[in-house]
């Protein structure tokens, strides 16, 4: 073991000594349930916007996004574009509206809201509901524990069943001790150490790109005209259908469980407007940097070309960037080990927010809610606990095939609960006219397309995505809000008592 392994490995172990120490402290402050999962209410500006984009940038946001700009160049920004503006649209529109309804009507997760927000009493809201989160979210943490696996096994050589294995023990440690705050605090640090990594990289490694950019990107095999243009797929021109579904990514943010309860825990609505701005100013920042790290490191890393000939993964460009610039090219190992960990820190930061959404489905929404209303807080902490552990290990069983594509299983994830609950929560929010009966439809269908677009063969043995090319959740989105529209029309109109609710929400100040 050479100088730099040393290095490197001690720069992971401080890292991760620090994650589980952190849920260690943060166990000593969650006495129950509602601090589980919830944070009693106490997140910060800087720690909820940072909590939120990290959670819900992942690993993608490292290696699944510039991984597809290094393979097919800058047409594959369409997706950050869209991805950029449905977080500025989540924070400006929904983080307020759906803070204050779920403050007014006592609720701590997102099932547990559009239960008591259509007074939903035979539960069958939260009960569709919790199992659409945790089928999605499967998917999600497999993505992310898949993640961490090609990231252990690209740089140290280390088996990647072994790895996958090291990083989610890791990530149950501190989630299963600390929970709710214990995820946010340390996603508050894995989101600053990605930010670093984002903005220093790619500038050291165009200080070494040598000769000609143009001609770098030429020696791959691409055409640098076709390469830089945001019209192009590779040296194909793109299709409209290409740009609308990059674009359609956006709409997901307003359906995804774990972003929308860092709105739900933030302390007051002065820290709310103090996270908007962090959290807008973040991501716009990383998606352009994530692009560049992509286009970049296609000339940086020629004449190799990732994906060909043995060589790593074109997901793992981010990773070969730091090796060859500061092992390689510099003399500090222990610098590139901190980026590393920056990787590690998108992983971890996503897939314990997952971990803990889907928990908390299982425990309060499913166990509590519908099957032990009558049980006590510790019990529930208890289950949410055990749970935790249940799901890390089917997510585990889901990633165990090395080369499944990290942005594959993000997008069928994003896509699904996009579909599922992104239309609900805006109509919940904004149509007062919305009932059970239109909730339910809109779920279910939202989901359901999304299983039959990209899933199951349709036409001529192949599913509609391979034939269309349109991304599900485009589609699935609109044909749920469709059927919420139509189902609340053709039945019985909200009760008062729920229409009280939503006047009362309304006219909330805090």
């Amino acid at each position: 073991m050479n100088g730099s392994t040393i290095a490197i490995i001690i720069a992971f172990a401080v890292y991760l000594i620090m994650m589980i120490g952190v849920g260690i402290w943060s166990s000593k402050r969650t006495q129950g349930a509602d601090d589980y999962f919830l944070g009693s209410r106490g997140l910060t500006g800087p720690v909820a916007a940072l909590s939120a984009q990290a959670s819900d940038m992942s690993g993608w946001l490292l290696m699944g996004l510039p991984g597809s700009v290094y393979a097919l160049g800058t047409g594959q920004a369409w997706i950050a574009i869209g991805l950029g503006l449905g977080t500025i649209i989540n924070w400006l529109l929904i983080a307020k509206p759906l803070r204050a309804y779920t403050i007014t009507n006592n609720s701590i997760t997102l099932p547990e809201f559009l239960g008591n927000r259509y007074h939903d009493d035979k539960k069958i809201l939260l009960g569709v509901s919790s199992v659409v989160i945790v089928i999605f979210f499967l998917v999600y943490t497999a993505s992310a524990l898949a993640s961490g696996g090609k990231l252990f096994n690209s740089v140290f050589g280390i088996d990647y069943h072994t790895a996958l294995v090291l990083g989610a023990v890791v990530i149950l440690i501190y989630t299963f001790l600390g929970g709710f705050l214990a995820v946010c605090t340390t996603d508050f640090i894995q989101g600053s150490l990605m930010f670093l990594g984002l903005l220093v990289v790619p500038i050291a490694a165009w200080g070494f790109v040598s000769g000609d950019f143009s001609a770098a990107l030429t020696s791959t095999g691409i055409s640098s005209e076709h390469y830089l243009n945001l019209m192009y797929n590779g040296d194909a021109p793109i299709k409209i259908q290409d740009i609308l579904s990059g674009l359609a990514w956006g709409l997901g943010y307003c359906g995804m469980p774990h972003i929308l309860v860092r709105f739900m825990a933030i302390k007051n609505e002065k820290e709310l407007k103090k996270s908007s701005v962090i959290a807008i100013v973040w991501v716009v920042i990383s998606l352009t940097a994530a692009v560049i790290i992509g286009i970049v490191g296609r000339a940086f890393l020629a004449p190799v070309i990732l994906g060909e000939a043995g060589a790593a993964s074109s997901e793992s460009v981010f990773i070969e960037m730091i090796k060859k610039v500061f092992i390689e090219n510099l003399p500090l190992a222990f610098i590139g080990g901190v980026f590393l960990c920056g990787i590690l820190a998108a992983i971890m930061s996503t897939a314990d927010s997952q971990l803990l959404v889907c928990s908390s489905a299982v425990s309060s929404d499913i166990y509590k809610d519908i099957l032990n209303p009558d049980s006590d807080d510790q019990k529930i902490l208890k289950i949410g606990r055990a749970t935790t552990i249940i799901i890390a290990f089917i997510a585990i069983f889901i990633a165990w095939d090395p080369n499944s594509s990290i942005m594959g299983l993000v997008s069928d994830a994003w896509a699904g609960l996009g579909a599922s609950f992104g239309p609900l929560v805006v109509m919940s929010l904004f149509w007062k006219r919305t009932n059970l009966p239109g909730a339910v439809a809109g779920l279910i269908s939202g989901a359901v397309i999304v299983i039959l677009w990209d899933y199951i063969p349709i036409i001529n043995g192949q599913t509609i995505y391979a034939t269309t090319g349109i991304y599900s959740l485009l589609i699935g989105f609109f044909v749920s809000i469709l059927c919420i529209v139509i189902v609340s029309l053709l039945t019985k109109a909200p009760d008062e008592s729920v229409l009280a609710d939503f006047e009362k929400y309304k006219n909330y100040t805090e």
